[in-house]
Protein backbone atom coordinates (compact mmCIF):
# COMPACT_ATOMS: atom_id res chain seq x y z
CA UNK A 1 0.00 0.00 0.00
CA UNK A 2 2.39 2.24 0.50
CA UNK A 3 6.44 3.72 0.28
CA UNK A 4 7.58 4.26 3.80
CA UNK A 5 9.95 1.46 3.33
CA UNK A 6 11.77 3.07 1.07
CA UNK A 7 12.02 5.81 2.69
CA UNK A 8 13.90 4.47 5.41
CA UNK A 9 16.80 2.22 4.46
CA UNK A 10 19.15 5.30 4.46
CA UNK A 11 21.04 7.13 6.95
CA UNK A 12 19.98 10.45 5.09
CA UNK A 13 23.33 12.21 6.25
CA UNK A 14 23.84 13.62 2.78
CA UNK A 15 26.56 15.99 1.21
CA UNK A 16 25.55 18.62 -1.31
CA UNK A 17 26.16 15.78 -4.33
CA UNK A 18 23.88 13.23 -2.76
CA UNK A 19 21.09 15.60 -2.00
CA UNK A 20 21.34 16.98 -5.60
CA UNK A 21 20.60 13.16 -6.73
CA UNK A 22 18.03 12.80 -3.84
CA UNK A 23 15.74 15.61 -5.81
CA UNK A 24 16.48 14.77 -9.28
CA UNK A 25 14.87 11.09 -7.99
CA UNK A 26 13.00 12.21 -5.75
CA UNK A 27 10.71 9.57 -4.12
CA UNK A 28 13.50 6.89 -3.28
CA UNK A 29 17.04 7.92 -2.02
CA UNK A 30 19.78 5.44 -2.82
CA UNK A 31 20.51 3.28 0.48
CA UNK A 32 23.89 2.53 1.29
CA UNK A 33 22.89 -0.25 3.48
CA UNK A 34 21.02 -1.57 0.56
CA UNK A 35 24.25 -0.73 -1.65
CA UNK A 36 25.87 -4.00 -0.64
CA UNK A 37 23.05 -6.17 -1.94
CA UNK A 38 19.51 -7.57 -0.61
CA UNK A 39 18.72 -11.28 -0.56
CA UNK A 40 15.96 -12.78 -1.85
CA UNK A 41 14.54 -13.29 1.39
CA UNK A 42 15.18 -9.43 2.44
CA UNK A 43 13.65 -8.61 -0.78
CA UNK A 44 10.28 -10.72 0.35
CA UNK A 45 10.18 -8.94 3.50
CA UNK A 46 10.10 -5.61 2.23
CA UNK A 47 7.61 -6.33 -0.79
CA UNK A 48 5.70 -7.38 2.00
CA UNK A 49 6.41 -4.49 4.35
CA UNK A 50 5.34 -2.50 1.33
CA UNK A 51 2.02 -3.86 0.24
CA UNK A 52 0.87 -4.45 4.07
CA UNK A 53 -0.56 -1.43 5.40
CA UNK A 54 -3.94 0.72 6.52
CA UNK A 55 -6.01 -0.46 3.88
CA UNK A 56 -6.23 -4.26 5.85
CA UNK A 57 -8.93 -2.16 8.00
CA UNK A 58 -11.25 -1.99 4.58
CA UNK A 59 -10.78 -5.54 3.33
CA UNK A 60 -14.11 -6.60 5.42
CA UNK A 61 -16.10 -3.66 3.96
CA UNK A 62 -14.64 -4.41 0.20
CA UNK A 63 -15.89 -8.00 0.59
CA UNK A 64 -19.31 -7.05 1.47
CA UNK A 65 -19.37 -3.90 -1.12
CA UNK A 66 -18.35 -7.17 -3.85
CA UNK A 67 -20.40 -9.27 -3.02
CA UNK A 68 -19.71 -12.07 -0.56
CA UNK A 69 -16.59 -13.77 0.52
CA UNK A 70 -16.39 -15.93 -2.90
CA UNK A 71 -16.74 -12.61 -4.89
CA UNK A 72 -13.72 -11.05 -3.26
CA UNK A 73 -11.47 -13.78 -3.16
CA UNK A 74 -11.70 -14.38 -6.78
CA UNK A 75 -11.28 -10.71 -7.54
CA UNK A 76 -8.05 -10.70 -5.86
CA UNK A 77 -6.56 -13.57 -7.55
CA UNK A 78 -7.86 -12.30 -11.09
CA UNK A 79 -6.23 -9.12 -10.17
CA UNK A 80 -3.10 -10.67 -8.27
CA UNK A 81 -2.32 -12.13 -12.32
CA UNK A 82 -1.80 -8.32 -13.50
CA UNK A 83 -0.29 -7.56 -9.73
CA UNK A 84 2.49 -9.45 -10.05
CA UNK A 85 3.05 -9.07 -13.91
CA UNK A 86 3.41 -5.57 -13.52
CA UNK A 87 6.38 -6.22 -10.70
CA UNK A 88 8.39 -8.58 -13.30
CA UNK A 89 7.55 -5.56 -16.35
CA UNK A 90 8.96 -2.83 -13.83
CA UNK A 91 11.89 -5.13 -13.21
CA UNK A 92 12.49 -6.00 -17.02
CA UNK A 93 12.59 -2.32 -17.92
CA UNK A 94 14.44 -1.04 -14.97
CA UNK A 95 17.11 -2.85 -16.81
CA UNK A 96 16.64 -1.69 -19.88
CA UNK A 97 16.81 1.86 -19.15
CA UNK A 98 19.30 1.64 -15.85
CA UNK A 99 17.43 2.92 -13.36
CA UNK A 100 16.53 2.82 -9.97
CA UNK A 101 13.64 4.32 -9.01
CA UNK A 102 9.62 3.70 -10.53
CA UNK A 103 9.49 7.46 -12.23
CA UNK A 104 12.52 7.16 -13.53
CA UNK A 105 12.03 4.21 -14.85
CA UNK A 106 8.97 5.93 -16.23
CA UNK A 107 10.75 8.72 -17.55
CA UNK A 108 13.39 6.84 -18.79
CA UNK A 109 10.67 4.70 -20.94
CA UNK A 110 7.61 6.69 -21.43
CA UNK A 111 9.63 10.12 -21.95
CA UNK A 112 10.04 13.44 -19.62
CA UNK A 113 5.86 13.94 -19.98
CA UNK A 114 5.42 10.56 -18.63
CA UNK A 115 7.57 10.98 -15.54
CA UNK A 116 6.12 14.28 -14.76
CA UNK A 117 2.58 13.18 -14.50
CA UNK A 118 3.76 9.77 -12.67
CA UNK A 119 5.59 12.42 -10.08
CA UNK A 120 2.47 13.81 -9.93
CA UNK A 121 0.27 10.98 -9.13
CA UNK A 122 2.64 10.22 -6.48
CA UNK A 123 2.44 13.38 -4.74
CA UNK A 124 -1.50 13.22 -4.88
CA UNK A 125 -1.37 9.31 -3.86
CA UNK A 126 0.90 10.03 -0.91
CA UNK A 127 -1.38 12.82 0.19
CA UNK A 128 -4.46 11.24 0.07
CA UNK A 129 -2.85 7.92 2.36
CA UNK A 130 -2.10 10.79 4.33
CA UNK A 131 -5.50 12.26 4.66
CA UNK A 132 -6.65 8.34 5.43
CA UNK A 133 -4.22 7.91 8.38
CA UNK A 134 -5.80 11.19 9.98
CA UNK A 135 -9.28 9.32 9.55
CA UNK A 136 -7.96 6.35 10.85
CA UNK A 137 -6.28 8.18 13.99
CA UNK A 138 -9.43 10.32 14.93
CA UNK A 139 -11.64 7.03 14.45
CA UNK A 140 -9.67 4.89 16.61
CA UNK A 141 -8.70 7.10 19.49
CA UNK A 142 -12.23 8.03 19.77
CA UNK A 143 -13.26 4.25 20.42
CA UNK A 144 -10.18 4.32 22.30
CA UNK A 145 -11.07 6.88 24.47
CA UNK A 146 -15.29 6.12 24.44
CA UNK A 147 -14.17 2.92 26.29
CA UNK A 148 -11.75 5.11 28.85
CA UNK A 149 -14.58 7.35 30.00
CA UNK A 150 -17.62 4.68 29.79
CA UNK A 151 -15.90 2.73 32.32
CA UNK A 152 -14.83 6.02 34.24
CA UNK A 153 -18.55 7.70 33.76
CA UNK A 154 -21.78 6.58 32.17
CA UNK A 155 -23.67 9.03 29.39
CA UNK A 156 -22.17 11.28 26.58
CA UNK A 157 -18.65 11.55 25.77
CA UNK A 158 -17.13 15.33 26.97
CA UNK A 159 -16.03 17.49 23.96
CA UNK A 160 -11.75 16.65 24.54
CA UNK A 161 -13.10 13.24 23.34
CA UNK A 162 -14.54 13.81 20.04
CA UNK A 163 -13.12 12.94 16.66
CA UNK A 164 -12.15 16.10 15.79
CA UNK A 165 -10.15 17.42 18.65
CA UNK A 166 -8.64 14.15 19.26
CA UNK A 167 -7.55 14.29 15.59
CA UNK A 168 -6.60 18.12 15.71
CA UNK A 169 -4.47 17.84 19.03
CA UNK A 170 -2.68 14.21 17.74
CA UNK A 171 -2.09 15.70 14.24
CA UNK A 172 -0.50 19.51 15.76
CA UNK A 173 1.35 17.97 19.18
CA UNK A 174 2.99 14.20 17.52
CA UNK A 175 2.25 14.34 13.48
CA UNK A 176 3.23 17.77 13.25
CA UNK A 177 6.68 17.75 14.62
CA UNK A 178 7.81 14.65 13.07
CA UNK A 179 7.15 15.99 9.67
CA UNK A 180 9.44 18.68 9.97
CA UNK A 181 12.30 17.88 10.05
CA UNK A 182 14.67 18.09 6.60
CA UNK A 183 15.62 13.86 8.04
CA UNK A 184 13.62 10.91 8.69
CA UNK A 185 16.04 8.45 10.52
CA UNK A 186 14.07 8.88 13.16
CA UNK A 187 11.58 6.52 11.71
CA UNK A 188 13.54 3.56 10.53
CA UNK A 189 11.81 1.25 13.12
CA UNK A 190 8.36 2.17 11.80
CA UNK A 191 8.42 -0.15 8.58
CA UNK A 192 8.55 -3.11 11.15
CA UNK A 193 6.20 -1.66 13.55
CA UNK A 194 3.35 -1.42 11.00
CA UNK A 195 4.13 -5.46 9.32
CA UNK A 196 3.56 -6.39 13.32
CA UNK A 197 0.40 -4.10 13.54
CA UNK A 198 -1.33 -4.94 10.82
CA UNK A 199 0.09 -8.78 11.25
CA UNK A 200 -1.85 -8.12 15.11
CA UNK A 201 -4.99 -7.09 13.34
CA UNK A 202 -5.51 -9.63 11.50
CA UNK A 203 -4.78 -12.21 14.37
CA UNK A 204 -7.81 -10.28 16.17
CA UNK A 205 -9.91 -10.45 13.60
CA UNK A 206 -9.42 -14.35 13.29
CA UNK A 207 -9.22 -14.66 16.68
CA UNK A 208 -13.19 -12.96 17.04
CA UNK A 209 -14.30 -15.00 13.99
CA UNK A 210 -12.90 -18.24 15.54
CA UNK A 211 -14.45 -17.51 18.77
CA UNK A 212 -17.20 -14.87 18.39
CA UNK A 213 -18.74 -12.88 21.59
CA UNK A 214 -21.80 -12.98 20.01
CA UNK A 215 -24.08 -14.27 16.73
CA UNK A 216 -22.46 -14.09 13.27
CA UNK A 217 -25.20 -12.53 10.77
CA UNK A 218 -27.24 -14.55 8.72
CA UNK A 219 -26.40 -12.44 5.78
CA UNK A 220 -22.67 -12.90 5.65
CA UNK A 221 -22.33 -16.37 4.27
CA UNK A 222 -25.17 -16.61 1.94
CA UNK A 223 -24.95 -13.13 0.08
CA UNK A 224 -23.93 -12.80 -2.97
CA UNK A 225 -23.55 -9.67 -5.63
CA UNK A 226 -26.83 -7.67 -6.79
CA UNK A 227 -25.26 -7.66 -10.22
CA UNK A 228 -21.73 -7.96 -11.66
CA UNK A 229 -20.91 -4.50 -11.60
CA UNK A 230 -20.96 -4.42 -7.75
CA UNK A 231 -18.07 -6.78 -7.83
CA UNK A 232 -15.98 -3.87 -9.34
CA UNK A 233 -16.79 -1.57 -6.05
CA UNK A 234 -14.20 -3.76 -4.09
CA UNK A 235 -11.55 -2.85 -6.84
CA UNK A 236 -10.23 0.41 -5.00
CA UNK A 237 -9.43 -1.38 -1.67
CA UNK A 238 -7.51 -4.37 -3.85
CA UNK A 239 -5.26 -1.62 -5.69
CA UNK A 240 -4.61 0.28 -2.38
CA UNK A 241 -3.70 -2.61 -0.56
CA UNK A 242 -1.53 -4.31 -3.18
CA UNK A 243 -0.17 -1.50 -4.33
CA UNK A 244 3.79 -1.68 -4.07
CA UNK A 245 4.93 -1.22 -7.25
CA UNK A 246 6.42 2.61 -6.77
CA UNK A 247 8.33 0.62 -3.86
CA UNK A 248 9.99 -2.48 -6.08
CA UNK A 249 11.83 -1.07 -8.55
CA UNK A 250 14.66 0.00 -5.87
CA UNK A 251 14.19 -3.70 -4.31
CA UNK A 252 14.90 -4.92 -7.09
CA UNK A 253 18.01 -2.59 -8.04
CA UNK A 254 19.38 -3.65 -4.30
CA UNK A 255 19.35 -7.08 -5.43
CA UNK A 256 22.82 -9.36 -5.00
CA UNK A 257 21.48 -11.06 -8.39
CA UNK A 258 19.08 -9.12 -10.74
CA UNK A 259 17.39 -11.97 -12.07
CA UNK A 260 13.95 -11.43 -13.87
CA UNK A 261 12.85 -15.06 -12.98
CA UNK A 262 14.79 -14.75 -9.57
CA UNK A 263 12.30 -11.62 -8.91
CA UNK A 264 9.13 -13.48 -10.53
CA UNK A 265 9.51 -15.81 -7.54
CA UNK A 266 10.52 -13.26 -5.23
CA UNK A 267 7.35 -10.98 -5.69
CA UNK A 268 4.89 -14.17 -6.08
CA UNK A 269 5.71 -15.17 -2.61
CA UNK A 270 5.23 -12.09 -1.22
CA UNK A 271 1.98 -11.67 -2.74
CA UNK A 272 1.38 -14.59 -1.31
CA UNK A 273 2.00 -13.82 1.72
CA UNK A 274 0.05 -10.37 1.53
CA UNK A 275 -2.87 -12.63 0.03
CA UNK A 276 -3.37 -14.46 3.22
CA UNK A 277 -3.14 -11.36 5.26
CA UNK A 278 -5.08 -9.61 3.45
CA UNK A 279 -8.32 -12.79 2.81
CA UNK A 280 -7.90 -13.63 6.26
CA UNK A 281 -8.84 -10.29 7.36
CA UNK A 282 -11.58 -9.57 4.77
CA UNK A 283 -13.27 -13.24 5.35
CA UNK A 284 -13.43 -13.11 8.63
CA UNK A 285 -14.67 -9.60 9.24
CA UNK A 286 -17.09 -10.28 6.77
CA UNK A 287 -18.61 -13.81 8.62
CA UNK A 288 -18.41 -11.80 12.01
CA UNK A 289 -20.14 -8.96 10.85
CA UNK A 290 -21.87 -9.09 7.48
CA UNK A 291 -23.00 -6.24 5.43
CA UNK A 292 -23.60 -4.09 8.19
CA UNK A 293 -19.43 -4.05 8.57
CA UNK A 294 -17.89 -0.71 8.97
CA UNK A 295 -15.91 0.59 6.27
CA UNK A 296 -12.75 0.39 9.15
CA UNK A 297 -13.52 -3.16 10.68
CA UNK A 298 -12.14 -2.26 14.36
CA UNK A 299 -15.06 0.48 14.37
CA UNK A 300 -17.55 -2.82 14.19
CA UNK A 301 -16.22 -4.38 17.48
CA UNK A 302 -17.43 -3.21 20.99
CA UNK A 303 -15.23 -0.16 22.78
CA UNK A 304 -14.52 -2.76 25.60
CA UNK A 305 -13.03 -5.48 23.69
CA UNK A 306 -9.61 -5.25 25.02
CA UNK A 307 -7.62 -7.31 22.80
CA UNK A 308 -9.12 -5.11 20.11
CA UNK A 309 -8.74 -2.00 21.76
CA UNK A 310 -5.15 -3.02 21.74
CA UNK A 311 -4.89 -3.49 18.08
CA UNK A 312 -6.49 0.25 17.96
CA UNK A 313 -3.71 1.41 19.59
CA UNK A 314 -1.01 -0.81 17.41
CA UNK A 315 -2.95 1.07 14.33
CA UNK A 316 -2.71 4.51 15.71
CA UNK A 317 1.15 4.24 16.65
CA UNK A 318 1.66 3.19 12.86
CA UNK A 319 -0.17 5.56 11.27
CA UNK A 320 1.38 8.24 13.59
CA UNK A 321 4.70 7.08 12.68
CA UNK A 322 3.88 6.26 8.73
CA UNK A 323 2.35 9.90 7.96
CA UNK A 324 5.50 11.55 8.32
CA UNK A 325 7.17 8.90 6.12
CA UNK A 326 4.23 9.34 3.46
CA UNK A 327 4.55 13.01 3.50
CA UNK A 328 8.49 13.16 3.04
CA UNK A 329 7.90 11.05 -0.29
CA UNK A 330 5.38 13.46 -1.06
CA UNK A 331 7.63 16.70 -0.18
CA UNK A 332 10.10 15.31 -2.14
CA UNK A 333 8.34 14.78 -5.35
CA UNK A 334 7.34 18.20 -5.03
CA UNK A 335 10.81 19.92 -4.18
CA UNK A 336 11.98 18.09 -7.19
CA UNK A 337 9.52 19.37 -9.92
CA UNK A 338 9.67 22.80 -7.76
CA UNK A 339 13.59 22.69 -8.96
CA UNK A 340 13.00 21.41 -11.89
CA UNK A 341 10.59 23.41 -13.05
CA UNK A 342 11.95 27.25 -11.98
CA UNK A 343 15.72 25.48 -13.32
CA UNK A 344 17.41 25.93 -9.77
CA UNK A 345 20.24 24.20 -8.21
CA UNK A 346 19.31 21.45 -5.58
CA UNK A 347 22.88 23.37 -3.41
CA UNK A 348 20.86 26.62 -2.34
CA UNK A 349 21.33 28.32 0.88
CA UNK A 350 19.98 26.44 3.81
CA UNK A 351 18.03 29.22 5.00
CA UNK A 352 15.89 29.46 1.76
CA UNK A 353 15.34 25.59 1.74
CA UNK A 354 14.53 25.54 5.40
CA UNK A 355 11.62 28.61 4.83
CA UNK A 356 10.55 26.33 1.52
CA UNK A 357 10.50 23.33 3.47
CA UNK A 358 8.29 24.40 6.56
CA UNK A 359 6.07 25.81 4.04
CA UNK A 360 5.46 22.66 2.18
CA UNK A 361 5.20 20.84 5.43
CA UNK A 362 2.59 23.34 7.09
CA UNK A 363 0.27 23.61 3.84
CA UNK A 364 0.42 19.49 3.70
CA UNK A 365 -0.48 19.41 6.98
CA UNK A 366 -3.58 22.07 7.34
CA UNK A 367 -4.81 20.49 4.43
CA UNK A 368 -4.84 16.53 4.99
CA UNK A 369 -6.11 17.96 8.30
CA UNK A 370 -8.86 20.00 7.39
CA UNK A 371 -9.87 17.34 4.92
CA UNK A 372 -9.72 14.36 7.42
CA UNK A 373 -12.16 16.57 9.58
CA UNK A 374 -15.06 16.56 7.34
CA UNK A 375 -14.60 13.24 5.47
CA UNK A 376 -16.62 10.62 7.90
CA UNK A 377 -14.89 7.31 7.13
CA UNK A 378 -11.51 6.02 5.32
CA UNK A 379 -13.89 4.20 2.92
CA UNK A 380 -14.59 7.28 0.95
CA UNK A 381 -10.34 7.91 0.66
CA UNK A 382 -9.64 4.81 0.02
CA UNK A 383 -12.19 4.58 -3.21
CA UNK A 384 -10.56 7.68 -5.08
CA UNK A 385 -6.64 6.71 -3.91
CA UNK A 386 -7.62 3.66 -5.11
CA UNK A 387 -8.09 4.53 -8.62
CA UNK A 388 -4.67 6.02 -8.44
CA UNK A 389 -3.32 3.06 -7.43
CA UNK A 390 -4.06 1.67 -10.40
CA UNK A 391 -2.18 3.97 -12.56
CA UNK A 392 1.00 2.32 -11.08
CA UNK A 393 0.04 -1.16 -10.50
CA UNK A 394 -1.54 -1.23 -14.56
CA UNK A 395 -1.30 1.83 -16.84
CA UNK A 396 2.50 3.04 -15.58
CA UNK A 397 3.75 -0.58 -16.22
CA UNK A 398 1.83 -1.27 -19.51
CA UNK A 399 3.17 2.20 -20.90
CA UNK A 400 6.35 0.99 -20.27
CA UNK A 401 6.00 -2.06 -21.67
CA UNK A 402 4.58 -0.82 -25.03
CA UNK A 403 7.27 1.69 -25.38
CA UNK A 404 9.58 -0.84 -24.47
CA UNK A 405 8.39 -3.23 -27.18
CA UNK A 406 7.81 -0.60 -29.73
CA UNK A 407 11.59 0.93 -29.42
CA UNK A 408 12.83 -2.51 -30.65
CA UNK A 409 14.79 -2.83 -33.90
CA UNK A 410 13.01 -6.26 -35.43
CA UNK A 411 12.79 -6.53 -38.99
CA UNK A 412 10.06 -8.96 -38.55
CA UNK A 413 7.52 -9.14 -35.41
CA UNK A 414 8.02 -12.49 -33.81
CA UNK A 415 4.39 -14.06 -32.32
CA UNK A 416 5.98 -13.53 -28.59
CA UNK A 417 6.70 -9.46 -29.39
CA UNK A 418 3.01 -9.11 -30.43
CA UNK A 419 1.96 -11.23 -27.40
CA UNK A 420 3.43 -8.73 -25.05
CA UNK A 421 2.34 -5.78 -26.98
CA UNK A 422 -1.32 -6.44 -26.47
CA UNK A 423 -0.46 -7.69 -23.11
CA UNK A 424 0.64 -3.92 -22.33
CA UNK A 425 -1.85 -2.72 -23.91
CA UNK A 426 -4.30 -4.90 -22.17
CA UNK A 427 -2.77 -3.56 -18.77
CA UNK A 428 -3.41 -0.01 -19.76
CA UNK A 429 -7.01 -0.40 -20.92
CA UNK A 430 -7.64 -2.19 -17.35
CA UNK A 431 -5.92 0.33 -15.53
CA UNK A 432 -8.10 2.91 -17.34
CA UNK A 433 -11.20 1.55 -16.87
CA UNK A 434 -10.38 1.07 -13.24
CA UNK A 435 -9.10 5.24 -13.12
CA UNK A 436 -12.21 6.46 -14.89
CA UNK A 437 -14.77 4.13 -12.83
CA UNK A 438 -13.37 4.16 -9.41
CA UNK A 439 -12.48 7.68 -9.55
CA UNK A 440 -16.48 9.19 -10.85
CA UNK A 441 -18.17 7.26 -8.06
CA UNK A 442 -16.16 8.24 -5.86
CA UNK A 443 -16.81 12.13 -6.58
CA UNK A 444 -20.31 11.64 -7.75
CA UNK A 445 -21.89 8.81 -5.76
CA UNK A 446 -19.53 8.85 -2.46
CA UNK A 447 -18.17 12.22 -1.52
CA UNK A 448 -21.36 14.31 -3.04
CA UNK A 449 -23.61 11.90 -2.63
Amino acid sequence: MSLRNVAINSDYSWDAGERARLLQSPVVPESTSLARGTSAIGAIFIVVNAALGAGLLNFPAAFSAAGGVTAGIVLQLVLLLFIISGLVILAHCADACSERTYQEVVRGVCGRVGGVLCEILIAVYTFGTCIAFFIIIGDQLEKLLGAMMHILADGDLPWYADRKFTITVTGVLLVLPLSLPREISVQKYASSLSVLGTCYVTFIVIYRCVQPTSEPPSDSATRSASSWIAVFNAIPTICFGYQCHVSSVPVYGSMRRQDLRRWALIVSVAMLIALCVYTGTGVCGYLLFGSSVDQDVLLSFPSDDVPVAVARAFIILCVLTSYPILHYCGRAVLEGLWLRLTAQEAGEEPARERRRRIFQTLSWFVLTLLLALFIPDIGRVISLIGGLAACFIFIFPGLCLINLKVSEIQEQKSRSWWALLLYGVTMVTLGAFILGQTTAKAIFVDLMG
